[in-house]
């Protein structure tokens, strides 16, 4: 069977990483690197054994490329991958989807007309801690996500929102399979241009409550999510990829209460802190899978696996989509606070239903 033909267009700090891993996989011939810049172009396409052009136009044919990777920044997403997409090449484009949920649409509808795959790539899907956690998480009631790093000067197109916390409204969204209610945001720029650091809470129909915190302007680095339900608390740690389960125990749910243990004379309280967790509330740590690809490389691998099987990828256009509604939300409501006063929550009408990822 030949090799799948692939090109990567926009070889920068990320792109670069793409056209390498690509170059690297089994069943993929990497034909082209499409970079404007000729220097960072020509320096990607001789590590990677491939040609370099300075006009990704050339490659807009299924006579020259069966997929391409799109990799250039926000605000030419829906021009380049939408090209790509008139021309019924697959395509795997970088989160988030576009600059806007106008060009989102457009993008997934193109998508649609043309038969393609769009696949977008919100990496945290193939986190291996989140990929253990997601099956703890049944039904959960509160979401608590925190992702904070240093300021990187990249993606200055774009504000924190779609930076970084479009990472958890994916994953959020991946997890809640209700509608979306409201949306309750305040945020603050500080280096210029954009947000820089953004709270947002999100209220579905079933009775959810997801908090977001995302800030590019932090000194320390955290990628962390915790989820609430009847059946207990799931911790996950991205960045340390490690991932705890706390249950109430058999002893809790059918021996004497603790408070009643704690009541009876001579009763060791110390004791009984040291047994609040083992004894009454059980901690499971799952195994975590990180001997495998990394996650870029597990994406890269689905997208190449997808094109040449068929198959649904994690996240395809419409749940791309579905992010970027709820992004657009955050920001019209983060527009709107007025840190003088109470602002009201913004409530989309064009709310649609999350889904679960196939």
């Amino acid at each position: 069977m030949p090799r799948l033909r692939l090109a990567v267009v926009g070889v920068g700090a990320l792109g670069r990483h793409h056209a390498r891993i690509l170059s690297e996989l089994p069943d993929v011939e990497l034909v082209a690197v499409a970079d404007s810049r000729s220097e960072q172009g020509e320096e990607i396409a001789a590590k990677c054994r491939t040609r370099w052009v300075a006009d990704y136009r050339e490659l807009l044919s299924r006579d020259v490329i069966d997929a391409v990777s799109v990799v250039v920044p926000t605000v030419a997403h829906r021009a380049v991958a939408g090209a790509f997409l008139e021309a019924g090449i697959p395509v795997l484009v970088e989160k988030p989807l576009a600059a806007n949920v106008t060009h989102a649409r457009e993008l997934v509808r193109l998508a649609s007309r043309q038969g393609t795959l769009l696949q977008v790539g919100h990496i945290e899907r193939f986190n291996p801690a989140f990929q253990a956690a997601a099956p703890l998480i049944v039904e959960p009631k509160y979401i608590r996500a925190e992702r904070t790093s240093g300021y990187t000067f990249r993606s200055t197109d774009i504000g924190v929102v779609h930076d970084l916390m479009i990472h958890d409204i994916d994953l959020v969204l991946s997890l809640v399979r209700s509608l979306l209610r409201s949306v309750e945001a305040f945020g603050t720029t500080v280096m210029g241009g954009h947000e820089d650091v953004a709270q947002a809470r999100l209220r579905f129909e079933n009775g959810c409550v997801a908090d977001l915190t995302a800030s590019r302007i932090s000194p320390t680095a955290v990628r962390s999510l915790q989820a609430w339900s009847a059946s207990g608390c799931v911790t996950c740690d991205m960045h340390t990829r490690e991932v705890k389960r706390f249950a109430p125990s058999d002893a809790l749910k059918f021996g004497p209460a603790p408070l009643d243990l704690a009541r009876q004379p001579g009763a060791d309280i110390e004791q009984l802190k040291k047994d609040v967790f083992g004894r009454f509330v059980s901690v499971e740590s799952p195994t975590i899978n990180a001997s495998g690809p990394d996650a870029l490389t597990q994406e890269l691998i689905e997208f190449v696996d997808c094109v040449s099987h068929g198959g649904s990828p994690h996240v395809d256009g419409e749940q791309a989509l579905q992010a970027m509604i709820v992004a657009d939300a955050v920001l019209q409501s983060l527009a709107a606070h007025d840190w003088n006063r109470l602002s009201s929550s913004i409530s989309p009408a064009f709310a649609e239903p999350a889904r679960r990822a196939a």
